[in-house]
């Protein structure tokens, strides 16, 4: 534990549906949803206004839509959050060379590897002030700020600061504080533990200190037990860790309709090894051993690896992998999750696995390319009639258009061959709404405008388009 609260912790409020409400005009102030909106998909992210009716991320959107019908119910832009998290990222680096991402909108900062003036209570509160207001000027987005002499501590603070706050834990006021949480709040408390402990009559942390370390040994075994008690005493010594090592990358869909043509789960299998490799090009990786991930129509989930003679990232080594180990699994009856996955990461490739790509690409001529946004939470894809394959409904809503004679705008719904849009930009009044036919020729996929226009924010979203396919994170 140190004795001046400079570990930083950054949350970003409600990212991903702030991002949706700074884009449009229209939402602001409104509850909105951002996930898969088929019948399996989930919640990302919830604004504040539609937390209030209790919806929450990982919440099936079926139930988010009960909860709260006049919600927006928009489909992820994770090439836009990309954009403003990088630019996020690039304020909290200039504070220490000390910086730990944890997601596109949170992170620790090591601000004692940045300055040692700012070891003092007063300065951490000038630097978490100044970068909360650097990232509105640059993004015009809020982030909440904590301020504590641990991680675990940090971590507490910005929750209590939200949404748009600061706050900061004086160093020796941290049993007081941890006394009345829930013990789900300490790190590496998950529903198993968090369950034995209450069958031990253990509900808040300072419940967890008066049983006595030598209880929860018992309870929870020796690492285990240990860690919780000195988690409990407010004790946390891990340090800030910058570039933290990416064990696994990985792409998974989930199904509005359980699949049983055993061709279009080949096809989506293939698909889903192709968005894996690029990921892995994309982080300058390659990878040993190759993962399938089945789950049925039943909830039962299989997972088949096998491990290559070397690192690669090709394409087509991992596609031919995961097919071979999709044989291994019967699919007969449905499955309704397919994932693909490299893990063993290493920062080269093995020639001789490239040149057995090379041949394997050869025989099997051209590879199909992937057509339109692929799914994010909640499959968006259906098969093409008569096809075999998967192709992206054209218009999702909350996804950019542009319009040649009206200009920007995005999706608000579509059906029945038609597409409603909603024509603002991030800095006009909520706009004008009109209805065209999904095949008119002068409405057309768009690109994201910049949420701050002139000064830093200048294009900070500029860049993947809107319909980028989402992705799941790096494990």
């Amino acid at each position: 534990m140190r004795g001046q609260p400079t570990v930083l912790h950054l949350d970003m409020d409600a990212f991903y549906a702030s991002v949706e409400q700074a884009a449009k005009p229209s939402l602001r102030g409104k509850p909105v949803i951002v996930g898969g909106l088929g019948p399996r998909g989930v919640v990302a992210t919830a604004s504040y206004e539609a937390r209030r009716f209790g919806v929450h991320s990982a919440m099936p959107m079926a139930q988010a839509r009960r909860l709260a019908p006049h919600a927006a119910c928009l489909v992820p832009r994770f090439g836009v959050y990309r954009g403003i998290s990088e630019t996020v990222m690039r304020l909290l680096a200039e504070l220490s060379p000390l910086v730990e991402p944890l997601s596109l909108d949170e992170a620790f900062v090591d601000l004692a590897a940045g300055d040692p003036g700012a070891a003092t209570a007063d300065e951490a509160l000038r630097v978490g002030t100044l970068l909360r207001a650097r990232i509105r000027a640059a993004t015009g987005l809020t982030g909440s700020v904590g301020l504590a002499g641990s991680k675990m501590l940090a971590k507490i603070a910005s929750e209590r600061a939200k949404p748009d706050g600061l706050e900061l834990i004086p160093p020796g006021s941290e049993r007081d504080l941890l006394a009345p949480l829930p013990v789900r709040t300490l790190p590496g408390v998950g529903p198993a533990t968090a369950e034995t402990l209450r069958r031990a009559g253990i509900g808040t942390i300072g419940e967890t200190l008066r049983a006595g370390e030598d209880e929860l040994l018992r309870l929870l075994g020796k690492a285990h037990g240990a860690s919780v008690f000195a988690m409990a005493s407010g004790v946390d010594e891990r340090p800030v860790v910058a570039d933290r090592d990416t064990k696994s990358v990985s792409v998974e869909d989930t199904f509005d309709v359980d699949v049983t043509d055993r061709a279009r789960v080949r096809f989506e299998v293939a698909r889903l090894a192709d968005r894996c490799a690029r990921r892995l090009r994309e982080a300058g990786r390659s990878g040993r051993t190759v993962v399938l991930k089945v789950r049925r129509y039943d909830f039962t989930t299989l997972t088949r690896s096998e491990t290559l003679r070397g690192p690669t990232d090709d394409p087509a080594v991992v596609r031919e992998a995961a097919a071979r180990l999709l044989d291994l699994v019967d699919t007969t009856e449905g499955v309704r999750l397919l994932g693909v996955g490299v893990s063993g990461l290493a920062d080269f490739t093995q020639e001789d696995l490239f040149a057995q790509a090379a041949q394997a690409a050869q025989a099997a001529g051209p590879a199909e390319p992937s057509s339109g946004p692929s799914p994010g939470p909640s499959s968006e894809l259906t098969p093409a009639p008569g096809e075999g394959r998967a192709v992206a409904r054209s218009w999702l809503p909350g996804l950019d258009v542009a319009h040649a004679r009206l200009g920007p705008g995005w999706v608000q719904g579509s059906g029945l061959g038609r597409v409603t849009v909603r024509f603002e930009r991030p800095d006009s009044t909520p706009g004008p709404v009109r209805t065209f036919s999904v095949d008119d020729p002068e409405l057309a996929p768009g690109e994201p405008l910049p949420l701050v226009r002139g000064g830093e924010g200048s294009g900070v979203i500029v860049g993947p388009g809107s319909g980028e396919p989402p992705e799941v994170p790096v494990g």
